[in-house]
């Protein structure tokens, strides 16, 4: 309920009874200083019910100002309605967690975060020798390694990904190989820069580092710390330059020092792999965009797209 929509939901309960769905309301449950946002199981809506928005409070109020809607009816909504924040501003917090400052209780939604120890933990086992935990180190990422290498030969695979390469990325390398030809760089090393910057190094690795991104979770800093160890060695596999390491390099770039050379051979081999595939000709891509725009056609709300846009433009009018 709490990021679906910045209007207030009303559930019919069929035979005409009606409820206001909220955020918090009296039957919000409170256990041990954490309160539960509200979600539709709480309010046991089935599937299949009708749910609409209501107008808010000012709407209300201005629609009373045009003499459209009496004053009783607006103040019917002004006690059941209380609105506690925009959606957008609940999905950049992570976690979804807000202490009340005056009771000191903790909010959340779909995941609670048992986190909060993190950084008093943190302080205390920066002070441990490192040695201590090499041992167990090792062995999480023996642990963790097929799950690594299958990330890895997923992304850097036209074959082994579960599904057809997606002809943009043909076209787009297509594209970059074709301004080197123009602008006469034949250094295999800069034309490899270029396509590992387009892709891998600023979608993939964002998608590495931040899984909040993609699932409603909280990253707690351990987790924040191993998966930079992931996209580290995601970045270095996709460098051509060779890495010098020694006694005093730090252990996250030890740990897949003997890795690294064979990752780097799957992102060249990857790279072969699109350069040798038929060329993507501009009909073909503007049919394959079309299509896409289609099927996903009703996944956007459009005008909501523009009105954020509207507000950014809003903002920086002048420059």
């Amino acid at each position: 309920v709490s990021d679906a929509t910045a209007l207030p939901t009303e559930w019919r309960q069929g035979s005409g009874a009606r409820m206001i769905l909220q955020d918090e309301d009296i039957t919000t449950k409170i256990e041990n200083d954490w309160k539960r946002l509200n979600t539709l199981a709480h309010y046991q809506v089935p599937d299949g019910s009708v749910v609409a928005l209501v107008s808010k409070q000012v709407t209300a109020y201005n629609a009373v100002n045009n003499s459209t809607v009496s004053r009783t009816s607006a103040s019917k909504y002004e006690n059941m309605i209380r609105y506690t924040g925009s959606p957008d501003s609940l999905r950049s917090r992570t976690p979804m967690i807000t202490p009340d400052l005056e009771s000191g209780v903790k909010m959340w939604h779909l995941v609670k975060n048992h986190e909060h120890g993190d950084q008093k933990e943190g302080d205390r086992g920066s002070k441990m020798v490192s040695e201590i935990y090499l041992t167990r180190l090792l062995a999480t990422k023996g642990t963790l390694q097929k799950f690594v290498d299958d990330l890895f030969e997923t992304i850097f695979s036209t074959a082994h990904r579960g599904s057809a390469l997606p002809l943009a990325i043909k076209y787009m390398f297509d594209f970059l190989d074709e301004q080197a030809d123009k602008h006469g760089i034949h250094d295999p090393h800069v034309r490899h820069t270029w396509k590992s910057n387009c892709l891998p190094l600023r979608f993939w690795v964002n998608m590495i580092k931040n899984p909040q991104f993609v699932f409603d979770i909280h990253k707690s800093s351990i987790t924040d710390a191993c998966l930079s160890v992931v996209a580290q060695t995601f970045m270095d596999s996709c460098s051509t330059s060779e890495h010098r390491l020694g006694k005093d390099s730090p252990s996250n770039k030890l740990l897949y020092a003997k890795d690294i050379p064979s990752y780097k051979n799957w992102v060249e081999r990857y790279y072969s792999d699109i350069g040798k595939m038929p060329a993507i000709s501009d009909q073909d891509m503007n049919a394959y965009l079309a299509e896409q725009s289609r099927m996903h056609m009703n996944e956007f709300n459009t005008m909501s797209a523009l009105s954020e846009i509207f507000s950014y433009v809003g903002k920086y009018s002048e420059e």
